[in-house]
């Protein structure tokens, strides 16, 4: 039996979006689905070598006055950032993550070196639409 596949076209670059992504990519490749990530406009920002790993320079989408009580519970619940959580779905299944090409221009990156060691390539958006039409699953987030 062929997987399932999920499409996530991750536009949000916010702190509690990515980390709700994280979580249900984590679940998706958990449950061996086959994951195609597309991150777009603020999205990719988010995945820059020099943002990624430091959460006091991505905001929150909702609610931005929560920050701190949102990082606190992460941390006291032992949730992972959303990072390792991307990290270890692709360890777990057969997850891919692409940049969308004018998403990482408009945030200076137009190598895949210029993003985090999880990017596997820079895509226009016409993979995209292909991978949504291809999937049983498609989440904009």
């Amino acid at each position: 039996m062929e997987n399932k596949k999920m499409t996530i076209a991750l536009f949000s670059g916010s702190i509690d979006k990515l980390t709700g992504a994280a979580v249900i990519l984590g679940g998706a490749a958990a449950d061996d689905m086959d994951v195609d990530v597309f991150v777009l406009l603020q999205g990719a920002r988010a995945f820059k070598k020099e943002i990624a790993g430091d959460p006091a320079k991505l905001e929150m989408a909702e609610n931005p006055h929560l920050k701190g009580e949102f990082l606190e519970s992460l941390d006291r619940l032992k949730v992972m950032p959303w990072m390792d959580f991307f990290r270890e779905a692709k360890e777990l299944a057969n997850v891919k993550i692409y940049v969308c090409g004018l998403a990482g221009k408009v945030w200076g990156g137009e190598e895949v070196s210029d993003f985090v060691d999880l990017v596997d390539d820079i895509v226009g958006i016409g993979e995209v639409i292909t991978s949504m039409e291809e999937s049983d699953v498609h989440l904009f987030i």
